[in-house]
């Protein structure tokens, strides 16, 4: 009898979340039964999407996944408040449901952020003896505070507390990079307690690309950096922003391209309007059938984020997208995502949030040559074959789960 895996996420496909339907269905081809506990897609702009409307309850069957959406109230804007209620009323009907409808697992899979659902999670556990294992994919609280959500610093020392105690009820802890288990060590969870699994891409999206290139995506004529995702505080592109002032100054061919929404994307286009910057252009978010073909069409492909030390540590998603695309990689997050692109021998690094090093990364990719950045491409699809697709981590998660399903359960 198949293992029977509950996975509690608050978003899922067709929201953007690379531990959704992706990773739901090849658990199943892997093996497991699993249903899913989500809510009604509304993240990132906090409207409800086309064709969904809030009720108590909707199921819906995806490629042998049995998906359970529950209420939530839909709201991701800057304002504190708003969140706060997004996330409670998630993890208040998640609970309810996990607890009384919810047909019995054997294991439970919590997705993190946000915290209540680690919350919801543990609770679950201890009334219905289920093993929790909890994918800590943000550090709390240091997350808040680097991104500016929370700033009072006595309601972080809450969420501190509430983060620790969820940590000990848990029975696994998995973690997307080294930096991440470190920090939990030096915090008092158990070394034998944390397991760390890359994060992987959507790859059949990204591999096998769909739609057509936009008319204002530059031409090949000139060296085209392409910046992909959510433009928010934690990304700090104003910085990249001033290394393309500086490109501009020197007559360089490089030219960043910006895809994607976020809070910040009005300020940063106002920036560049101010800077009179023709090498920067702006691309408003397409569906992710359509990234691939994107990202495939530039020269070299950017990561950045905010220098804090939250974010030596972590390693963004973009990284494994960027590698399985087969695109050298300009990383400028310092840390464990620039070892991991050292590591796997595709592309440049440089300091975050200094455009003087952005600006010389540029530069040095585009003056690698055409066969340089060829190796850099297949080196990076290489590495994320070999180290971080799904398949393998999948594979990981199994074994995390199949060790907790052999041990009698401890409350």
């Amino acid at each position: 009898m198949a293992t029977r895996v509950l996975l509690l996420t608050q978003w899922f496909d067709p929201e953007p979340t690379f531990k959704g339907l992706v990773f739901a269905r090849e658990l199943v081809r892997q093996g497991f039964d699993v249903e899913v506990i989500t809510g009604f897609p509304n993240y990132p702009q906090g409207k409800l999407y086309p064709g969904y409307k809030i009720r108590l309850l909707q199921r819906e069957k995806i490629d042998g996944v049995d998906i359970t959406r529950v209420p939530l109230y839909p709201g991701h804007d800057s304002g504190a408040i708003g969140r706060i209620l997004n996330y409670m009323s998630f993890a208040t009907a998640a609970l309810f449901y996990g607890l009384f409808f919810a047909k019995r697992a054997q294991i439970i899979y919590a997705y993190h952020p946000p915290l209540t659902v680690g919350i919801a999670a543990a609770l679950i556990r201890f009334f219905r003896r289920i093993p929790v294992v909890y994918d800590i994919q943000d550090m709390w609280p240091d997350t808040l505070r680097a991104t500016g959500m929370f700033s009072n610093e006595k309601a972080l020392r809450i969420v501190s507390a509430v983060c620790g105690w969820v940590y000990r009820k848990v029975d696994r802890l998995v973690v997307l990079s080294p930096g991440f288990r470190r920090l939990l060590i030096e915090r008092g969870v158990p070394e034998s307690k944390i397991d760390v699994i890359y994060n992987w891409c959507a790859e059949d999206a990204l591999t096998m690309p769909a739609g057509s290139i936009p008319m204002e995506f530059p031409s090949n004529e000139k060296f085209r950096i392409l910046f992909a995702g959510n433009m928010g505080k934690a990304q700090a592109l104003s910085a990249v922003l001033e290394a393309a002032e500086l490109l501009q100054a020197q007559a360089s061919n490089v030219v960043f391209v910006f895809l994607g929404g976020g809070l910040e994307v009005k300020k940063l286009k106002q920036l560049a309007k101010d800077k009179l910057l023709l090498n920067v252009i702006f691309i408003p978010p397409v569906p992710m059938a359509e990234v691939g073909s994107l990202l495939a069409a530039a020269d070299a492909l950017l990561v950045h984020l905010k220098k804090d030390p939250l974010f030596k540590i972590t390693i963004p998603s973009k990284t494994q997208a960027y590698m399985a695309v087969g695109k050298p990689i300009l990383m400028a997050v310092d840390g464990d995502a620039a070892n991991l692109v050292i590591e796997g021998a595709c592309g440049k690094i440089a300091e975050s949030e200094n455009p003087s090093s952005i600006a010389d990364a540029a530069s040095a990719l585009m003056a690698c040559g055409d066969h340089e950045r060829a190796v850099m491409a297949e080196n990076g699809r290489r590495f994320y074959k070999e180290k971080l697709s799904l398949a393998v981590g999948v594979a990981h998660f199994g074994k995390v789960f199949a060790r907790l399903t052999e041990k009698d359960f401890k409350p």
